[in-house]
């Protein structure tokens, strides 16, 4: 198998185009065209990860965090960053990260938290906006159902739960075809009428591509008229965050208990309590202290997160209780995840999560 229906696989479920302008998700060390039979699962990538792949034979490493963020100039082994590159390449292990794409996905890191958690009714807590486009075309009567199902199944008209959603309606459009033309119907160097449908649908910007292509490439017309329009809505489907209630209430105390449990961490850094019984809660896995004032304003109960500052915890105010996990221990459970979006899409292929425990933080 070739990486890149590994890394297809992935970004068709969280794709490239959600990750933050920061981030450097995607394939970092490696050629997509190498033939592999395993992959190695992890959150970061370290040398231990390294020696790991090797000692098993798996030529992809899928972590979570990039190995690069920023550039580099140099790769002399000064650093682990370029000892690991070195190591990589010297023993054909591919990198690839599946990083804030999969923060901003429905379905990614925070909805796999919010299960673990116990939470119902999730929603992203601060949604995307500028992700949709609509498209609009012009297509004769008789053509008119061919052209709006190749857009649906390209990726256009998904709507939340709905799928094949667009409005349609008739009308005459008018053209003069030119000495050089060779028009679909009408005749050269004569105005022509021609019944027409116009086919509204929206799509996702990162699909915008596939969409634009299966257009031209059934849409009858020589010409192709289309218009492409940005949406300000939010797309509740990508963004930040998640908020989501619990089955039953519970006490401020023996929540922060099962979190305890549940992440398997020494202790939890946490806001003052407030007396209330928690029901709301919101999370964030990684550093999510940028959403405080989502997870205040989405009348949240707690906010589950880390890396939140000593000043930002005065941020709680009496309203809400903040409680920093671990910037690791939020996001653990991505490597299930993957595993599991490997496991359904080839069920033949030996994916593996790493023994080795990454998480550069101790506690004494």
């Amino acid at each position: 198998m070739k990486i890149s229906e590994i890394t297809s696989c992935l970004e068709k479920f969280a794709p490239l185009k959600y990750q933050e302008s920061y981030d450097n998700a995607g394939l970092i060390v490696g050629n997509k065209n190498t033939e592999i039979e395993k992959a190695l699962i992890c959150v970061d990538v370290t040398e231990k990860i390294i020696d790991e792949a090797i000692e098993t034979k798996s030529k992809l490493v899928i972590a979570h965090h990039p190995l690069i963020f920023d550039g580099i100039k140099k790769i002399t082994g000064k650093n682990y960053v370029e000892r690991i590159i070195i190591k990589a390449i010297k023993n054909d292990i591919a990198i690839y990260a599946a990083h804030t794409n999969f923060d901003n996905s429905f379905y990614g890191v925070n909805s796999i938290l919010s299960k673990k958690i116990g939470l119902t009714n999730t929603k992203i807590l601060n949604a995307k906006s500028d992700v949709l486009r609509k498209l609009v075309t012009f297509c004769p009567l008789n053509k008119a159902e061919e052209v709006r199902n190749a857009l649906f199944d390209a990726g256009a008209g998904h709507i939340g739960n709905y799928d094949s959603c667009s409005f349609n309606t008739s009308g005459e459009g008018s053209f003069k075809a030119l000495n050089d033309a060779k028009p679909y119907v009408g005749e050269v160097n004569k105005l022509h009428f021609e019944k027409e449908v116009r086919i509204e649908t929206i799509f996702s910007v990162y699909n915008e591509p596939k969409i634009i292509n299966s257009l031209l490439k059934t849409h009858p017309y020589e010409e192709v008229a289309y218009d492409i329009y940005p949406l300000k809505n939010n797309f509740n489907k990508v963004g930040a965050g998640m908020i989501g209630e619990l089955e039953r209430e519970e006490s401020e105390k023996d929540f922060l208990l099962h979190i305890k449990k549940i992440v398997k961490i020494e202790c939890i850094k946490h806001s003052e309590f407030l007396g209330k019984k928690i029901k709301k809660v919101a999370v964030c896995g990684g550093s999510g202290s940028f959403l405080i004032s989502d997870a205040i304003a989405s009348g949240a109960d707690i906010f589950i997160t880390s890396d939140v500052k000593y000043h930002q915890f005065f941020d709680a105010d009496n309203k809400i209780i903040i409680a920093d996990i671990g910037h690791y221990e939020s996001e653990q459970f991505i490597k299930e995840l993957l595993l599991s979006i490997l496991k359904k899409n080839f069920p033949n292929f030996a994916a593996r999560i790493s023994e080795v425990n990454t998480n550069s933080v101790n506690y004494l």
